[in-house]
């Protein structure tokens, strides 16, 4: 915030993080090697020969390339005798990549030029992975189910108490499910669960998204392993750069894109990041999420 701004009088002290950025900033200012981390979106490992064919270049060209991106900390690699294979760091960097590509995403005046080309991104646009989790019409039927279904609610901004105080994110979206009686279905006179929520509530501060209560309960009783000791947010808004809307990410979103692909919901097609929702998952997603299945074609 602007607030937070400290300038001294002399005007002349720089911020040490500068040299940094600068250098983070060359290393995505080549369009090779922006070709690469974008494919790298899919969170697969690629050999830096098909990333070579990928790119159009050179093998001795994407070498030194991706040497850089190394160096930089933006990819991991590793070899197996002759043959070298590489991959987004973490997350946060391919959180990174996202973040930046949702800025410069195709205009609609820029129409592919073949037939395979709009194929290609009519899939994409229908169903793809973004890192390790569900993006496109897929990605946000999903996310607009877990909201409907109150398994998911949108995070506001933490707000000012009046006695100063901060107070706690404030959540909004349907109510989880309540009994006959109209009290709520979760329990609340667990000291332990309301010490796990409002954890839960602070990691997801500024995320965008609250996986609540009644979530948690649906990913146990789906059988999707959800990692709730991870240090990473159980849910995270990633704004879709073909449906300018955010989809679920986290360790929610990775957890349920890993079990799709892993239980055939989803099996991936082409050559890219795109995937298609198989006969088993329309029915999958309608059973459980009530998705109907001309939303996910």
């Amino acid at each position: 915030m602007l607030g937070d701004v400290s300038i001294t009088d002399t005007g002349n002290d720089r911020d040490a993080r500068a040299p940094g950025l600068a250098a983070l900033a060359g290393l995505l200012a080549d369009e090779t090697r922006a070709v690469c981390l974008l494919a790298l979106l899919d969170g697969r490992t690629w050999t830096a020969g098909e990333l070579a064919r990928h790119a159009g270049v050179a093998p001795s060209t994407l070498s030194e390339h991706l040497g850089k991106l190394v160096a930089g900390g933006l990819l991991a690699e590793e070899r197996q005798g002759r043959h070298r294979y590489v991959r987004l760091a973490d997350t946060r960097v391919a959180q990174l990549v996202e973040d930046l590509a949702v800025q410069v995403a195709p205009h609609p005046a820029h129409r592919p030029r073949t037939l395979r080309a709009a194929s290609a991104g009519s899939a994409m646009a229908r169903g793809r992975t973004c890192y390790d989790h569900l993006a496109g019409r897929l990605g946000i039927a999903v996310t607009d189910a877990l909201t409907a279904h109150g398994l998911l609610s949108t995070v506001s901004e933490p707000t000012k108490r009046t006695d100063g105080a901060e107070a706690g994110p404030a959540a909004s979206g349907p109510a989880a499910p309540t009994s006959s009686a109209g009290s709520s279905a979760a329990p609340t006179s667990s000291a332990g669960s309301s010490a796990a929520a409002a954890s839960s509530a602070s990691r997801e501060r500024a995320t965008g998204f609250l996986l609540t209560e009644a979530g948690l309960r649906w990913f146990e009783g789906s059988g999707i392993a959800l990692d709730r000791a991870t240090r990473r947010p159980l849910a995270r808004a990633c704004l879709d750069w073909t449906e300018r809307r955010p989809h679920l990410a986290g360790a929610a979103g990775a957890a349920l894109c890993r079990h799709a692909l892993d239980a055939g919901w989803c099996v991936r097609i082409g050559s890219e990041r795109a995937v298609k929702v198989t006969a088993a998952g329309e029915r999958a997603l309608a059973e459980l999420l009530g998705i109907e299945a001309g939303t996910l074609r």
